[in-house]
């Protein structure tokens, strides 16, 4: 069965004016897209990927750090729904409860976390990641990762993320990644973070 692009969890324009509708038109609507229109083409036929979750297509093709082809697009498709579901209109600030404790135990504060967060986004050479993530015991760590790859490849459990591939924010503030950086951190869900950390730790 073929994969469909997963609705947007808000209007194309609800981010505005920090991340524009026209963004959200090529961000989404393009490349988003274009990521699960190419996997369909990559395993029509191959009745074991095509009768997968999208999330096991993405594990078996990572191949334990060997991905075939197909990861990219699969990964991609996995990593920029997670992304939507990172942000929403109204939000960023604080975390508050548990989220908001394992990050003063993990990064000694709030302050710490906002600047190592920034540091990946900002250090990630050319297209990537930057992500926080929780293992089992329910500790807090922030990376960042190449291309499509993402923590779950590594066996740990992402809450939130940010995508720093150019075409992320290059229509609203062209070269100057610093300031996207910036504008993300007013649109967090944390609600959908602490969410996340709840069901990780379960």
């Amino acid at each position: 069965m073929a994969f469909v692009l997963p609705p947007l969890p808000w209007a194309m324009d609800a981010l505005e004016p920090r991340m524009s509708q026209k963004t959200m038109e090529f961000h989404y609507g393009k490349h988003h897209a274009a990521y699960v229109n190419n996997l369909n083409a990559q395993i029509k036929g191959n009745t074991e990927l095509e009768n997968m979750t999208i999330e096991g297509v993405m594990m078996k093709t990572w191949n334990n750090g060997s991905p075939t082809p197909e990861f990219n697009n699969a990964a991609q498709v996995v990593n920029h729904t997670f992304f939507w579901e990172s942000m929403a209109p109204n939000k960023g600030g604080e975390p508050s409860g548990e989220v908001a404790e394992a990050i003063n135990r993990d990064f000694g504060s709030f302050s710490s976390f906002k600047d190592a967060f920034k540091t990946a986004g900002a250090t990630q050479f050319g297209s990537g990641w930057a992500w926080l993530s929780t293992d089992d015991a329910g500790k807090l760590e922030v990376t960042k990762t190449p291309n499509a790859e993402n923590p779950w490849c590594h066996g740990k459990t992402p809450i939130l993320t940010m995508d720093v591939w150019e075409h992320a924010y290059y229509l609203d503030v062209q070269n100057r990644r610093p300031d996207y950086i910036n504008t993300f951190f007013d649109l967090i869900n944390w609600d959908k973070v602490s969410e996340r950390y709840a069901a990780a730790r379960k």
